[in-house]
């Protein structure tokens, strides 16, 4: 289904007053063969809004009051997927819980199939939560990776949940290994991506002012690696739509580079002949395609875990003509036809609302030269560096998780990702202006799992 129709989708159905539901029911536009939620003890018979508030253009939703909101509660519920999160949170992570209100889950009209969660076996899945006790806000979220949309719910969700937000996130339309299989020309699956933010943004204002009697005064947008792209790819192209962004060491898309496709491939080529041998060359190749020398302890994790798949995923994306092996891509070698692909989803750093960019140093998946720092350079280019704050986070890496194998050389990023937000909101809210940014070292003492002073950076 190319964009066009989907979005022509989009309009008609917003137009059109959908069947929804409460207290653990689902309707299904068309069609009552869905089966109801099921209710167990931790979900409470009434919320504080009307639990039958529509989703306008979803096709199918249902809706559960909880007691509990957070990870804590919905794992209980299942109204979660834990694996959806699992690996990107260091384990002693202080969490809150204990936030009682409405979730709604669903997906819009979409003819993929990639995502499993809830039986469904269909893309463009949401969850929206609505908490009892509402700060008047709201937060979109697009899940990381190839993540479904709980990927969230644990580093993101449950502390905003807990400050009174209204909190919505997306699977973006598709997800998986093959995620790059529900678009029919190059580049579709990534430009559907950013097409679901803007379908979720909208269609969740909508429901909050329907739940609540009252719009959002204000709208974040915020999200990790993929999810930051998204962030700042919303901020380019739709900022009237929110109020701010924070950016978790966002992905990087340009079509004269660089972008995944121009470093992954030397990593991918040459680490086995590293890792056997201890090759010279081949670490001066990886580390001159980006990656940080500093980060080789990770080298080994990430070509298991991440580098191998990411690579041939997002190849697939943008160049599925290519025969050849990985390894020996030359993305400047392939036509222009490639470049056309990723130019149509990449980033210009034109924002148009206040940003705060985090990324640490050892990321050894998207290098931290390779990524953010360029970002930073397109958006003083465009002239927008005072909407702009930009943290370098000494030792963190791609994913919080990796800290537990490694407390002593990596520090997790998600407690200066959460003060970042604090420092959006006093600016947004405040008329603070943004942090100045900068290097922020690992502390010599305290809680790194759960502590960050953005004021230390120099």
């Amino acid at each position: 289904m190319t964009l066009r129709i989907r979005f022509l989708i989009l309009t008609l159905l917003l137009a059109l007053s959908l069947a929804s539901c409460g207290g653990g029911n689902s309707t299904q536009q068309g069609s009552q063969d869905e089966e109801s939620a099921t209710t167990t003890g931790a979900e409470v018979s009434s919320c504080v809004g009307d639990a039958d508030v529509q989703v306008r253009g979803a096709e199918f939703q249902e809706a559960a009051c909880l007691e509990d909101l957070t990870t804590r509660g919905t794992q209980e519920t299942g109204h979660t997927n834990p694996k959806d999160w699992a690996g990107l949170n260091a384990k002693e992570t202080d969490n809150p819980s204990g936030v009682s209100g409405l979730q709604i889950d669903g997906y819009f009209p979409d003819d993929s199939r990639t995502n499993p969660n809830n039986g469904h076996d269909h893309d463009s899945q949401f969850v929206l939560r609505l908490p009892d006790e509402w700060n008047g806000k709201l937060v979109i979220t697009g899940a990381s990776g190839n993540r479904p949309q709980y990927g969230n719910d644990f580093i993101i969700g449950d502390w905003l949940l807990d400050r009174g937000y209204a909190f919505a996130s997306t699977d973006k339309g598709n997800t998986g290994e093959e995620f790059y299989e529900t678009g029919e020309n190059p580049g579709d699956s990534v430009a559907e991506w950013n097409y679901r933010v803007e379908e979720l943004t909208m269609a969740s204002k909508a429901v909050v002012e329907g739940y609540y009697g009252q719009g959002p005064q204000l709208t974040y947008i915020t999200g990790i690696s993929n999810g930051g792209y998204l962030a700042r790819y919303a901020l380019e192209k739709t900022p009237e739509l929110y109020d701010g962004a924070v950016d978790w060491e966002g992905n990087l898309f340009r079509a004269q580079g660089p972008n995944l496709l121009t470093y992954l491939p030397p990593a991918v080529k040459n680490y086995p002949d590293y890792a056997d041998t201890g090759d010279e060359e081949a670490f001066k190749a990886i580390t001159e395609a980006g990656f940080p020398a500093e980060s080789e302890f990770l080298w080994e994790k990430y070509f298991d875990t991440y580098w191998k798949l990411t690579l041939e995923g997002f190849r697939e994306e943008f160049d599925p003509g290519y025969e050849e092996a990985e390894e020996e891509y030359d993305y400047f070698a392939r036509p222009q036809e490639v470049r056309d692909a990723v130019a149509r989803v990449q980033n210009t750093g034109e924002i148009g609302k206040p940003m705060i960019t985090l990324h640490g140093t050892l990321d050894a998946l998207l290098p931290i030269g390779e990524s953010s720092d360029v970002y930073r350079d397109l958006v003083e280019a465009a002239g927008r560096s005072n909407l702009h704050s930009y943290f370098v986070i000494e030792d963190g890496n791609h994913v919080d998780g990796f800290y537990d194998d490694y407390p002593d050389r990596l520090r997790p990023i998600l407690p200066c990702y959460r003060a970042a937000f604090e420092a959006l909101e006093e600016t947004v809210e405040g008329g603070k202006p943004l942090p100045p940014g900068g290097f922020l070292p690992v502390p010599e003492e305290g809680d790194v799992v759960n502590q960050c002073s953005l004021e230390e950076a120099t």
